[in-house]
Order: C-alpha cells, then structure tokens, then sequence
C-alpha cells in the first residue's frame, strides 16, 4: 500500500460524528454500539465514503477502549470486531480498498499530568490492537493524538503486537503545539523513531490553518505525511452547528499541500462524502512528491526539541552521583527535591541536555532512573540522556521515558553492541558510542577511527542511521597519559569527515589529579571545540567553561549578532531566577518543588495567617506560572506541577486550621462538568485543578453529566459561576441544551464553556456568556466574575 504513493495519492474516508449526527445519534448514545446495534447505519456511511472514492475506510472505533466503553454492554472485542466486521463487508469485492483500525486517545492524562500510568495506557491501546487483529484490520489508524505520551503507548502497542502499518496522527492548535505542549519537531522525531509507517496530522484547525504546521512536517519529516483537516472552524446559526468552508474551497487548500509533498488525505469534523469527492477530482492530474530524507541529528522531551550539529548544545553532567558525596546521600534518601533543584540549576544555567546517572550499589537503579526521569521531567523541559551501564535499566528507562532521549553509552565491545543497538532501534533514541572494545581504550586517533566505524556500521546493520550516532573518543587524563591526550582531538575531524555523525566528549575528565583544573578544563574545551565537538558533556555552573563556550560560540559565527554574548556581559541587568533559597515559597511553587513545599509553608504559618500567605506567596506564583504558560515560556506537565504543588500549600494551611478546630471557609463556588455525551474530561480536570490553587471551590460533577443534574445542584450548591466542557463534535450539541437549561432555571448564573470543537463565536451563538480557551483563561473570568 505504502509503495503505491509513487503512483497514486491514497485517500481516508471523512467525519464519522458528523455522519452520525445526520443520520441521528441520540444524546448520551456511544456511537461505537453502533456497530452492534445498528451495522446498517455504519455500513451505508462507509458505503457513502466509498462511492466518493476513498480507499481506506476507518472502522467505527475511534473510543472503542475499556474506558469509555467503562458503562457499555458490550466488551472492547465486541465492539472492534462488529466494526472492522462492517467495514469489511462495505469493501467486499472492491480493488484496492483497505481497514483501518481507528484508535483515538483514551481521553485521560498519563501519569505525571494524571492518573493513567504508561504501562497501563500501554495495555488498553494493547486490548484494542489485539482485537483488530483478530478481526483482519489492514492498518492501525492511531489519530487525534495530543499527548506524545500517549502516542508512544498507542505505537509500542500497535508495533509489539502487530505487523499491520502504523498511520499516526497529531492534533496541533494554531500556535504550532499540541494540547500537552508537543511541537512539529519533536512528534516527528519519536514517531519516526518509533518506526511508524504515516505521521501526520488531523483535527482541531481547517485546512487552510494547518498549512503552517504541514511546512513544517514537510521540513523535518521524511516519512510519508497525511493530513485529515476540519471543514474550517466550526460555526452555529439557526440552531445548526456547521463548519465554515465548502468543499472546493476545502479541496483548494488540500491542492497546496499535495504540491507541497503531503501523499494521504482525508477529513475530519465537519467533513462528508462530499468533502473527499472534490479532494479526489481536485487531486485527479497530480502524482504524489517523494519526500526527500532528512538528516537531523535531534534529541527531544515532550515539548523541546534540540538540534546537535547547528551550535554547540551542552549536555549537563551534574546528575551523577560519581564523586558527588551530596547527591549520593539525596538518592539514598530518596530526595528527589535535591535531584530537582540539580536539574532546574543546570537548565538555568544554559544547559540544554541533562545526563542522568542514578548508579549506585545500595539502591534499586531500575525504579530509582524511572522516578528520577518523571519528576524532572515534570519539572524541566530538557531532552534527557539515559547513562547507565545497566542494560534492563536503559531498556526501562527508554520505554517509559516521554520524548527522544540519548541512550549512554554503547561501545565497541561485542557484547555492548548486541545488548545496547536493539534498545536504540526498538525505542528510537540517539546513542552515546564510546571509542573502546576488547582491547580497552586505544592510543591514537586512528584507532579510535576504526572502533567508531565498527560501531556506525553496525548500528546501520539494525537500521540506525548515522544521524542517530553521537561518538565518543574518549578523554584522557593528562596526569597518567600525557603523551596520548591530543589523540582524542586529532580523532574528532577524522571522524566527522568520514561519517555524518556528532561529537561528544567529557572535557573534564582531561585535568584529573593536576592543580588549577579549570586552566586545564577551558583551555582543552576551546581545543575540542575548535577541532568539530558537538556537545560536550560538561558542569553548566561552571562559569569558566560557559566563557569559553560562548565565545566560541561568538567566533564560530553561531551567536548570531553576538546576542547571547552581549546579554551575558554586556550592561544588560537580567533577573536572576535560579533558586537561591531553600524557605521562598514563591520559588517553590514556580519550580514545583513539592516535597520542600509542606514544610516551608508550615514555617509560614508560624508568622502569617493563611490569606496572608495565599495573597503574598500563591496568587503571585500562580500568575507568574500562568504568565509564563501564555508566553509558551513552559507547557503544560510544569503548569500541572506548580499546582500541585501549589496545592500542597493549600492541605497545609487546611490541616492546620483543622487542628486549631477551623475550617477552611470559602464561598467562591465553581461548578464544572463535561456535558452528556461526552466523556473526555483531561481539560476539565486541569481547569479544575488550576481553580482549586487559586482558592475557588470547585463542584466537580465529573464527566458525561446529565443536564438535570447540573440545573439542581447549581440550585442546591449556591453557584456562581459554571464551566462546561466537551471535546467532541456529537456532542457539542449538548452543551447548548445544557446552557439553555441552565438560564432557564438560573439566568443570574454566568456560563463559561471550552473545549477542542468550540470557538468564541460558537461559544456566544450557544448562549455562553464566556469562551475559556485553557485553564490560565478560566482563572481570568473567575476573577472577572467573583470581584464583581
């Protein structure tokens, strides 16, 4: 199927809700029964894609998974089963007709940002897998896609239990990110990684929106692109909800990326068969462009991508536990607050990668690497590199880590190469390889030449590219091999010439067991530097070697204009954010240091009461967070861990105004709900949480609420304020009988709504006296609503 993209376009079907919609699903109805309770109805939608011209059709199993199936007669198998088993029959006796499995999110967020752990989304996607399987599906269609995370427990399902083609899809807002924060670069860089078969990109924006974020999956992409846009923005008048472009108009957007290089189309909300008939006739004389293959060298976390080779990128070498008295004692003790502070330290300090080395004889390194790699990745942004000599703990660290990372090390050594090149095929990372085999470290930098040629072309024997490959000559120390230090550097442009790899090293290690180190350090680093290394692997807070490093940087012609050189020690006065007190709770709730949160905000309420220290240390916080969050400074998993730690204040002051027999009064009352139908609830819990941190009282009554149920507890309860949210177009709908209820009932009561289907302008046309894009706006109106 893939092959054919040098001949022909291949075309997915469009909108099923929408198809229901207008073929009648009723409210609360899970449109996955269908496929049970009425084949017909979903057989004649397929039917009237076919006819249109599609090739692949998507069964009817977008939220066929055990949790939105929780309150269903039926089970996940039954379910997939009934809809490939429909899909099937509507291809029967067609040419060049194919199944796609569909797979949507499964509508929670994964553990740090919720409750969802990896492994156990891994086991639901595994469910579903399986049973398309067993039901003779051709592709897995894993789409809507708005955690990286998730994406990556969807494809390792797909991919372990499978060898159908994976087609995976993103959605992106008109900022260029996901939901959760992921940019272009980095879903390019895991999915391509992970070996799926289509990237791309669906939902949420038109056509004519996505042409921005098709540019740049046609930059860094060298895998085939799909795209599946929205018939536009969707729009309400008349008590008809539509979405805003005709299909030429739809199809005229579509011809610009076809000649852009995009090989797959189809539609998505608000999309009918009429949708893909004009794609098809617009597309009818064009023949697909072959991408040409990209070589990025990138390592990400879920929303910062780095690119080693452009300038030098420094890898922070600080979380290692080697001759690091303090920071072996903190992970004896479990002190993962002190792991924290060395990571914020480090990418405070211009690091962009940080090393993580948790390797010591007492401790379990295994669990001790998977804590160590989500708490800072729920606190930093910086790609991570795996360092371990461990091999179970580099495969568990990769599976379970969010992003791109680097695996250290691989060498030359046999034995390292079978262990260690399956674990960067499988999982997709970059790799640390070290110029070292059986005969130990060599003398000169021919050898080395030879070791890292062994390496790269046996990593190519495992499908990794050279790209993928960071070498390592491997420093020596100058006290105890003085006559082969320079053997390191001649090694570097020897390599680079041969091979389109990158360049690490560990400059340090050069002045061990010599005084006035940092003489030695800095003068190697500008050695190293000048002769072709990428990324050394380096001490960040070490003034002396960032001068050298920026100055390079300078004459190299990589700062351009001298901008980070002037800001560094021009008369620019710059805020100094690093932390530099253990008891300023502002600074604990902006780095979402949680552990140390309880205990200072105790010391706290020894001296202030409790709306002292809301107003002076939270609500600042908070809104510098917030602000940050709007500039895109940080993204969503730093955004939950500053509430949570937020809210760890806020237990505090409850626990002890308890224990003085006193209670928390607030009268600030939010009620929020998802509306029914609808049973996606991840922006509704983190509005929530956000709310809570900021004092309100939130009536959550959870998701797929029935209006009955929100008209009388916002009688009961005192309401002021309501939130209302639903992701999907079947039922957006329902958010307009839910806000016309509730005005009849309470008209005093003011209504905000949000969610990924709804618009200012859809909000206003439905009745809703707000539109709240994210959980930093729903805070503004609160504001706005409770000071009046």
């Amino acid at each position: 199927m893939i092959n054919k993209l040098k001949e022909k376009f291949l075309y997915f079907d469009g909108a099923m809700g929408t198809m229901l919609q207008k073929s009648g699903l009723n409210i609360g109805e899970l449109p996955e029964e269908l496929n049970i309770l009425k084949p017909e109805v979903i057989y004649n939608i397929h039917k009237e894609y076919l006819n249109a011209g599609a090739n692949i059709i998507s069964a009817n199993t977008f939220g066929a998974n055990k949790l939105k199936l929780n309150n269903s007669s039926y089970t996940v198998e039954e379910i997939i089963i009934a809809g490939i088993e429909v899909a099937k029959k509507s291809i029967d006796g067609l040419e060049n007709k194919y199944v796609a499995l569909d797979i949507g999110p499964t509508g929670t967020l994964l553990s740090p940002l919720g409750t969802l752990s990896f492994e156990d989304a891994y086991d639901i996607f595994k469910e579903q897998v399986i049973a398309g399987v067993k039901a003779r599906a051709d592709i897995i269609l894993i789409e809507t896609m708005t955690d990286l995370y998730e994406l990556k427990a969807a494809v390792l399902a797909a991919k372990e239990n499978s060898n159908l083609p994976v087609f995976c899809t993103m959605s992106f807002q008109d900022n260029g990110r996901t939901f959760t924060g992921t940019d272009i670069a980095a879903f390019v860089s895991v999915a391509e990684g992970l070996g799926v078969d289509v990237i791309g990109v669906n939902c949420s924006l038109g056509p004519k929106q996505l042409q921005s974020i098709v540019d740049e999956l046609i930059k860094y992409s060298s895998t085939p692109i799909m795209v599946q846009a929205n018939a536009g923005l969707p729009k309400y008048n008349n008590n008809i909800t539509y979405y805003d472009i005709s299909p030429e108009e739809y199809s005229h957007e579509i011809n610009k990326m076809a000649n852009k290089g995009v090989s797959i189309f189809g539609g998505c909300c608000g999309t009918t068969p009429e949708y893909i008939k004009s794609i098809i006739a617009t597309l009818d004389e064009l023949k697909p462009l072959e991408l040409t293959k990209k070589h990025f060298t990138t390592t990400t976390s879920s929303s910062k991508t780095v690119f080693l080779g452009d300038e030098v990128k420094i890898i922070g070498e600080r979380i290692n536990p080697t001759g690091k008295k303090r920071l072996k004692e903190a992970l004896r003790e479990n002190n993962l607050d002190y792991v924290i502070r060395e990571a914020i330290a480090q990418q405070d300090t211009g690091s962009d990668i940080l090393d993580i080395n948790v390797g010591l004889p007492d401790i379990d390194e295994k669990e001790m690497m998977k804590k160590v790699i989500s708490e800072v990745q729920s606190v930093v942004s910086l790609p991570l590199q795996i360092d371990s000599s461990n091999v179970e703990v580099i495969e568990t660290a990769a599976r379970i880590y969010n992003g791109k990372p680097i695996i250290n090390s691989v060498n030359g050594k046999k034995e390292s190469l079978e262990q260690i090149l399956p674990i960067v095929k499988k999982y997709g990372t970059l790799v640390v390889a070290l110029t070292l085999n059986e005969e130990g470290i060599p003398k000169t930098a021919k050898k080395r030449l030879e070791i890292a040629s062994n390496i790269i072309n046996t990593a190519k024997s495992y499908g990794i590219s050279e790209e993928n490959i960071l070498i390592d000559p491997l420093v020596l120390t100058a006290s105890a091999e003085q006559e082969n230090v320079m053997e390191t550097l001649k090694a570097i442009p020897l390599i680079k010439k041969k091979y389109n790899v990158k360049i690490v090293l560990g400059t340090s290690n050069v002045s061990f067991g010599l005084p006035n180190r940092k003489l030695l350090n800095t003068t190697y680093l500008a050695m190293a530097l000048s002769l072709g290394l990428d990324a050394p692997i380096t001490d960040s807070t070490n003034e002396a070697l960032l001068d050298v490093i920026r100055s390079y940087k300078v004459l190299a012609n990589q700062d351009i204009d001298s901008k980070d050189y002037i800001r560094t020690y021009g008369n620019v006065t710059t805020e100094n954010t690093f932390v530099t007190s253990n008891s300023d709770l502002k600074e604990i709730i902006i780095r979402g240091l949680k552990d140390e949160a309880k205990k200072v905000s105790l010391e706290l309420l020894k001296k202030y009461n409790s709306i002292e220290i809301i107003n002076k240390y939270m609500i600042p916080a908070l809104d510098i967070v917030g602000g940050k969050y709007e500039q895109q400074e940080i993204f969503l998993p730093q955004l939950i861990r500053s509430a949570e730690t937020s809210k760890v204040v806020f237990e505090s002051i409850k626990e002890k105004l308890a224990n003085e027999g006193n209670d928390f009064v607030d009268n600030k009352k939010i009620l929020l709900a998802t509306v029914k139908g609808d049973i996606h609830d991840i922006g509704k819990n983190i509005v929530k949480l956000i709310l809570e941190n900021y004092g309100y009282k939130i009536i959550d009554l959870g998701k797929d609420v029935d209006i009955e149920k929100i008209v009388e507890t916002i009688h009961n309860e005192n309401i002021h304020l309501v939130g209302l949210s639903a992701l999907m177009t079947t039922t957006v709908k329902n958010m307009e009988y839910t806000i016309k209820a509730i005005k009849e009932n309470s008209p005093q009561i003011k209504i905000m709504v949000g969610g990924a289907v709804l618009t200012p302008d859809y909000a206003s046309k439905i009745g809703a006296d707000y539109y709240s894009k994210d959980a930093r706006e729903a805070v503004n109106i609160a504001k706005k609503i409770f000071e009046n």
